[in-house]
């Protein structure tokens, strides 16, 4: 019926069929975090580690609410209202020029803002140096983790262009 070199070779094709689909549904287990494996069939959550002495506050220490250091102030939103006037500014040497930089997004520009991002992001910011990071291309400061803005030379960060253009 068939010849010996027919059944060689469908042997070889059933072969390579069956090595394709065992190896082609590899998958990587996922990773799990806090959990152990009991009985092979049962996941139970482990409880966080204990506090250690070190780690617990005395007692006998008032608390007394610090004050904290704002890491970015709204100088003029993504409607360009002004919320900072330059007197309210820490550093006394900013002089931005209100009259230039205190311009609205387009109406175009707001609306791909909120379909992207679901908000629209201050087009200003103040940044104290602090929290200012610098790199090669210069001055940046990234804004509720999503936003870049960038020092210009009157010592404000402006949004990337990039998120409105």
């Amino acid at each position: 019926m068939f010849s010996k070199n027919k059944m060689k070779n469908i042997t070889v094709v059933v072969i390579c069929l069956l090595a394709f689909a065992a190896c082609h549904r590899k998958t990587v287990p996922a990773k799990t975090e806090n959990v152990t494996v009991v009985n092979m069939n049962k996941k139970v959550a482990t409880p966080p580690p204990p506090k250690t002495i070190s780690e617990e506050k005395p007692d006998s220490v008032s608390s007394v609410p610090a004050t904290p250091v704002p890491s970015a102030m709204i100088v003029i939103d993504g409607y360009g209202k002004v919320l900072t006037p330059e007197d309210k500014l820490p550093d006394s040497t900013i002089k931005p020029d209100y009259s230039k930089i205190a311009r609205a997004f387009t109406p175009q520009q707001i609306a791909n803002l909120r379909a992207r991002y679901n908000l629209v992001p201050p087009k200003v910011l103040y940044v104290p140096d602090a929290y200012a990071q610098k790199t090669l291309r210069g001055t940046y400061a990234v804004y509720k983790k999503k936003f870049w803005y960038w020092k210009k030379e009157d010592g404000l960060f402006y949004l990337d262009e990039i998120y409105y253009k």
